[in-house]
């Protein structure tokens, strides 16, 4: 069961827009306050980039259930029934007094209430608040909708409850929840950039390189490394065979060694401020900040895939949503008799040296539309802990037409037939731009028990959904090219 069925966002600025779409994809709903009239819009559009990353991290696949995103006029309105509130109000302090004074005096008794904030102590927010014993800092790190960790820090009067409570939630929301056990500014993640950011101004003030450069040494070594494995796991292994305790015998000297400023800063005046905004625009390349971001998240996209083919650091969190969507055990299934089953784009690592899709790839879309299909009807990848599953015992694909990278294509799905054990689809996938049938695939599915390793009758919920399905595609006729056969046609 979910343990956040209803979010509420005090703020829908950059970071307050990312906790809204990383809570409405994960099947939340949200309700937002914001006295910004721009606030719609600018939630908007970072529920557009959001939505954008996730067509890519799974793509053609529908999303889960999407939580309901609503704009309300107070903030009592927005926390009432929430069981989870996020602040990500300006970093003031009396603002974030006033709000969470707000916020404590229509909070649920057991909501999690966290703080966006970059420093602030929450021993010096929750201060005014009816639900102190439920404040403590929550930090993501942007874009939130794509980045997982969450500091999870509780100030003078947070109760231990709160935080196992918050450890719960945010983790429920696919976050790395983090708990930072002392209340200290800035906490940990900003404390570590703190460091570089002082480290980085020195070497741009006393010309020893640029911005670009430091960028360089970081996106092309340091941070490939941190990625996946942090700090002390890297140095762990510069230790070699012998380990850390090697590692430390090494280069512990070292840091009593002059080699960084510390707690030096240098003098911030106009000079190094216009060094660092020129250097910094030449580095852009004309870019504006939307193409930086999107391609900041086509890259984080790229990184978790990856992380995820190993199970290792953010990678082993993510949940596809066509099991998270099944997390309650209800099925989906949407109405009408047309069934988009996938709605996505030919990704680049798609296509063979002609520049079209590749074959293989066809199949791997069509089984994508297959699950999605098994998902609305309850049979979907999280049915299969039950022991029992959907196996595909026949295929047939037909290629009608090319498609090139970068092209979007939907998938539309038929039910030819079922019966108990038994599933006929009939897939056509279609080039949206001209409305053109790409290709077709014909499957033929058995519900299996896998424990005996046989066939065997499908649930009756699932058998309903089927023929509810069914009723629906009643009128539709039956595929010309269902059941057609393999070989070449001779005249004559």
């Amino acid at each position: 069961m979910k343990s956040v069925r209803k979010a509420a966002a005090i703020g829908g600025g950059l970071i307050g827009g990312g906790w809204v779409a990383r809570c409405v994809l994960a099947g939340v709903d949200v309700d937002v306050f914001d006295p910004d009239p721009e606030a719609e819009r600018k939630v908007a559009a970072l529920m557009a980039n959001a939505e954008r990353a996730m067509a890519r991290l799974w793509q053609g696949q529908a999303l889960g259930n999407r939580g309901q995103l609503r704009f309300v006029s107070s903030i009592a309105e927005a926390v009432e029934g929430a069981d989870l509130i996020q602040e990500s109000t300006p970093e003031r302090l009396d603002i974030k007094k006033k709000v969470h004074a707000e916020i404590g005096a229509s909070a649920e008794a057991e909501a999690v209430i966290g703080s966006s904030t970059s420093g602030l102590l929450p021993s010096d927010f929750q201060v005014d608040s009816d639900r102190a014993d439920r404040v403590m800092v929550a930090h993501p790190y942007n874009p939130v909708y794509l980045l997982p960790v969450v500091e999870i820090v509780g100030g003078a009067r947070t109760s231990d409850a709160a935080i196992a409570r918050a450890m719960e939630a945010y983790a429920d929301i696919g976050m790395k929840p983090v708990h930072i056990r002392k209340e200290i500014d800035a906490f940990v993640g900003d404390r570590l950039l703190e460091a570089m950011w002082r480290e980085s101004l020195w070497l741009i003030k006393d010309g020893v390189a640029t911005a670009e450069t430091i960028d360089d040494v970081v996106r092309y070594g340091l941070g490939m490394r941190y990625a996946q494995m942090g700090q002390f796991m890297t140095y762990r292994l510069g230790g070699g065979e012998a380990g850390m305790r090697h590692f430390l015998e090494q280069f512990g000297p070292s840091l009593k060694w002059p080699w960084t400023k510390l707690m030096d800063v240098p003098e911030w005046d106009d000079q190094l401020i216009d060094m660092i905004a020129e250097q910094s625009d030449a580095q852009a390349k004309g870019l504006s900040v939307k193409e930086l971001e999107q391609i900041r998240d086509n890259n984080l996209v790229d990184f978790l895939k990856v992380l995820h083919r190993n199970d290792w650091g953010a990678g082993a969190l993510l949940r596809n949503p066509a099991a998270a969507s099944l997390k309650d055990g209800a099925n989906t299934l949407p109405d009408g008799d047309v069934l988009k089953t996938f709605d996505g784009m030919v990704d680049p690592d798609w296509t063979d040296y002609n520049g079209h899709m590749t074959e293989f790839r066809y199949l791997d879309v069509f089984s994508t539309s297959t699950d999605e299909l098994l998902v609305w009807i309850g049979g979907g990848p999280a049915y299969a802990s039950s022991g029992a599953s959907w196996y595909t015992i026949e295929t047939h694909i037909r290629h009608l037409d090319e498609v090139a990278a970068g092209k979007p294509i939907r998938v539309e799905t038929q039910l030819v037939d079922h019966d108990e054990k038994r599933l006929h689809l009939f897939h056509r996938m279609i080039g949206v731009e001209k409305e053109n049938l790409l290709a077709t695939g014909e499957h033929m599915l058995m519900h299996v028990d896998m424990k005996a390793g046989r066939g065997s009758p499908m649930p009756a919920e699932m058998k309903a959904a089927l023929d509810i399905v069914a009723e629906r595609q009643r009128d539709m006729p039956r595929p010309d090219a269902a059941g057609a056969r393999i070989g070449i046609r001779r005249k004559g």
